[in-house]
């Protein structure tokens, strides 16, 4: 498995938290994790190409 670590702001809290990215899908992805320090819900969305993370958002889940 391919994977990459990206650090990014929570949404929500503004606090910098790391994620794990699976690079081998090449459909687009977009799930919901939990912050790591509020846990608050967090939309998740990228597209891989050539095994790198392309146009990565983080957004608030419901709201």
């Amino acid at each position: 498995m391919e994977e990459i670590k990206v650090l990014f702001k929570c949404p929500i809290c503004l606090e910098k938290i790391p994620m794990i990215l699976d690079l081998l899908e090449q459909q687009p992805q977009t799930y919901i994790e939990d912050c790591a320090v509020c846990c608050n819900s967090i939309q998740i969305s990228y597209n891989c190409e050539n095994a790198k993370a392309k146009n990565f958002q983080a957004s608030k889940a419901y709201g």
